[in-house]
């Protein structure tokens, strides 16, 4: 199995292929949470990336969303 790096995973390997998580998909208006910033609501979407309202500041949340999920 090959990954994203083009390194491919042994079966004999006594360590475990990493597991990509797909990218969520982000929509204006969406409730999210940020580990960083609490709770806001999606109010631009890009390509690579979404703006997000936090009550106090907007911040551009850049992809993969590891940090923000939908609520």
């Amino acid at each position: 199995m090959a990954t994203s790096s083009g390194r491919r995973h042994l079966a004999s390997s006594p360590f475990k292929p990493k597991v990509e998580l797909p990218i969520e998909d982000f929509e204006s208006g969406d409730l999210v949470s940020h580990d960083s910033y609490g709770v806001g609501r999606v109010v631009g979407v890009e390509a690579d990336a979404v703006s997000v309202d936090f009550r106090d500041q907007t911040v551009r949340v850049s992809s993969p969303y590891r940090k923000m999920t939908k609520l």
